[in-house]
């Protein structure tokens, strides 16, 4: 992917609009429509702003649920070409035309511009879908308005799936096909004490700002060099072990004994096992741990015979 924030695009676009932090089915609908365009010579293009520049949101502090470089990598997983990523200061008092003049037409090249109904632009949010069909017409760019998708009778939005994630309802989001959730940052240095309990672990930080899902275990894959591997992942701060740290993502990857600091490993959630508790010693911590490993062990072969006995 080729990022814009200091040039043009070098050729007509499809340029998918929205802030995107949670890359969702409702998202993945607005960014299939635009890599849909290539068949018209367009390229795949999208305009997002960058994530952690925004700080309020529906007059309340912002929290992403990805970062803007895990934003852009799973939009070029997708099909997107071109990303233009701005700050939020950097266009905040743009009005409607001019955002449709500059941004649209002139730095994106655009020959369509894709969006969900209720996407809003220009300062203070002023212009929605009707006033983006009145631009296009005037700019020269197909406008397509996408219908916003549902879940049990409510629309799908960021904001519910931010929800879901302080429950812990990422099986649910997972099997419905939602949004797979997953935890995307570098391998950071731990205390080393899953070391000597016989379970090392990798651990990886949440950014400011970023939404924590409910803290405690969790069911996880991690990718390692494109092959999947059972793990068990801890959302929290670790209380039996340390003392007043921020929340990370502690992973024991079952039957892997590789070194992974400093590399980019993705870590996506499965299904919520139990919260987040702070055990008398480290001796009950590891007997937790043990049982935790033994119940990820049974989930993955009952997971196997369901595939095995399945008829094509």
């Amino acid at each position: 992917m080729t990022e814009l924030n200091n040039m043009c695009a070098p050729c007509r676009c499809a340029a998918a609009l929205g802030i995107f932090d949670g890359v969702h089915v409702g998202h993945r609908e607005i960014i299939s429509a635009a890599v849909g365009f290539k068949e018209k010579g367009l390229a795949p293009a999208v305009f997002t702003l960058d994530t952690q520049s925004v700080k309020r949101k529906h007059g309340k502090p912002f929290e992403y649920i990805y970062t803007n470089r895990q934003k852009l990598k799973l939009l070029e997983e997708l099909g997107i070409e071109y990303a233009y990523s701005p700050s939020f200061d950097s266009i905040r008092d743009m009005d409607g035309e001019e955002f449709a003049a500059e941004v649209l037409a002139k730095r994106l090249k655009a020959g369509a511009a894709i969006c969900g109904e209720n996407f809003r632009f220009g300062k203070n949010a002023s212009c929605g879908a009707e006033e983006l069909l009145r631009f296009g017409e005037k700019y020269g760019f197909e406008v397509k308005i996408i219908s916003l998708k549902k879940y049990n009778g409510k629309v799908f939005s960021s904001e519910l799936f931010r929800s879901m994630l302080r429950e812990g309802k990422v099986l649910e989001l997972s099997d419905m096909g939602l949004a797979p959730y997953f935890i995307d940052a570098e391998v950071i240095e731990g205390n080393r004490i899953g070391r000597t309990l016989n379970f090392p672990t990798i651990n990886q930080r949440f950014e400011p700002g970023q939404l924590v899902p409910r803290r405690g275990v969790y069911h996880s894959h991690v990718n390692i060099n494109g092959i999947c591997r059972e793990a068990i992942t801890n959302v929290g701060v670790k209380p039996t072990v340390e003392k007043d740290i921020a929340p990370l993502a502690e992973t024991h990857i079952l039957d892997y004994s590789g070194d992974l600091y400093g590399e980019s490993v993705r870590v996506a959630l499965r299904c919520f096992i139990r919260d987040e508790q702070r055990f008398a010693s480290v001796e009950e911590l590891k007997k937790q741990v043990d049982a935790d490993i033994e119940y990820v062990r049974m989930l993955k072969e009952e997971i196997c015979c369901t595939e095995s006995g399945r008829k094509d």
